[in-house]
């Protein structure tokens, strides 16, 4: 797939997040996620700190914290925010051709670090969508070749840094996005009790 296409489908996938995050209320702030030990208040921050991240190294070529996001009182302003400037950042055609050190991965090519934000993005949706009980309906697309790269990823070493948790079976002939997750460590039956 060409990397214009990735940061389309990564655009249209984050256009999907938008929706969930902008139905939050700072109530549901303390609801548990799909994410072992984290509420939704521990996602958001995630994604924000993971988006600005993208950015600054998009730019800079790394980024000095991984962690850094703040949700302030807002946290549909941060995430917006975080959104805006992912996208400005890998907007510049110039990013995809140049070595980035992402997070504790390593560094990569801008065309498998856009991947690598896509497969971060489409399982993140699902995680909000599952945590505040709305429908999920990503890009079947973005679903596809964000699961190519979860197929990519060992069972060795996964829990290293928390990145992954160990895959979980699903039945054969379990939808792209089930099998997706599953490759991430989250069962798709998951919701919150």
């Amino acid at each position: 797939m060409r990397s214009m296409d990735l940061r389309e489908l990564d655009r249209r996938t984050l256009l999907v997040l938008d929706k969930l995050v902008a139905a939050a209320t700072p109530a549901d702030l303390g609801r548990p996620t799909p994410c072992a030990g984290w509420t939704l208040a521990d996602l958001l921050r995630h994604q924000v700190s993971e988006n600005h991240a993208f950015a600054t190294a998009a730019r800079e070529g790394t980024a000095p914290d991984w962690d850094a996001g703040d949700l302030g009182d807002d946290a549909y302003a941060a995430y917006q925010a975080s959104v805006d400037d992912f996208l400005d950042a890998f907007a510049d055609d110039a990013v995809l051709g140049r070595q980035l050190a992402v997070n504790h991965f390593g560094t990569f090519p801008g065309t498998f670090a856009a991947h690598m934000h896509l497969v971060d993005t489409v399982a993140h949706g699902w995680d909000l969508a599952r945590t505040l009980g709305l429908s999920y309906e990503p890009d079947a697309e973005a679903v596809r070749v964000a699961l190519k790269l979860a197929e990519r990823i060992p069972d060795e070493g996964r829990e290293v840094n928390g990145s992954f948790a160990p895959s979980v079976e699903v039945p054969a002939g379990a939808s792209e996005l089930d099998r997706f997750l599953a490759l991430l460590g989250r069962d798709p039956a998951w919701s919150v009790s």
